[in-house]
């Protein structure tokens, strides 16, 4: 008389192998980087067939683009939350920088997919919507902060300067290019604040 089946388990529960594929993922881009994420790879690293991926994503790219949604959402949300709770608009400004380079340096692996060239040419729409919602909560605060000043052209300038200061800095604390440097020795809170002081003290003055 044949052994009966004994029903394999699964690292995940029923409906949450979408989740259970981005985890595996973002461990992936920790470990290697996002070139290192396959189909294939997630669904080895999960236990289940390399067909199964295919339920929930169309191919490589769109695994990524959801990783990158995922970020920005919540990169979205802890902004929005950062900026309420200040009592004006310049301290608000100034919490979203602050907390935009700590959550990188949280998140390294969602920041890393968040900004990667896969993202960048990403056509999704869904990730196209929620990029869209940082930028425009980052010019909004701007704008807002340069009251009387030279209108829409001034504030998306100041707006890529503030970006461009607060990503760098993100940058180079999760690639790590500050650990021998004088910078070192401080937290990434500190060395925001410092950097953010800077701009405010230079080009969000108010007019």
């Amino acid at each position: 008389m044949p052994s009966p089946r004994v029903k394999r388990k699964t690292a995940y529960h029923h409906g949450d192998l979408r989740r259970a594929l981005i985890n595996a993922a973002l461990r992936l881009v920790n470990e290697s980087g996002a070139s290192a994420v396959t189909l294939r790879e997630v669904a080895r690293m999960v236990g289940v067939s390399h067909q199964a991926p295919y339920r929930h994503f169309a191919d490589r790219a769109a695994l990524l683009a959801a990783v990158a949604e995922e970020g920005l959402r919540a990169l979205h949300t802890e902004l929005s939350q950062a900026a309420r709770n200040e009592p004006d608009v310049l301290s608000a400004l100034r919490a979203c920088g602050v907390t935009y380079v700590l959550f990188a340096v949280a998140h390294p692996a969602h920041f890393r997919v968040m900004n990667s060239a896969e993202a960048s040419a990403s056509d999704d729409p869904d990730l196209q919507a929620a990029s869209d919602a940082v930028f425009t909560l980052l010019t909004q605060t701007i704008a807002e902060a340069r009251v009387g000043a030279e209108g829409e052209a001034a504030t998306l300038e100041y707006a890529l300067a503030a970006w461009s200061v607060v990503h760098g800095l993100a940058s180079l604390l999760v690639e790590g290019q500050l650990q021998r440097r004088p910078y070192a020795k401080k937290s990434p809170r500190e060395l925001a604040n410092m950097a953010l002081d800077t701009l405010r003290r230079g080009l969000l003055t108010r007019a």
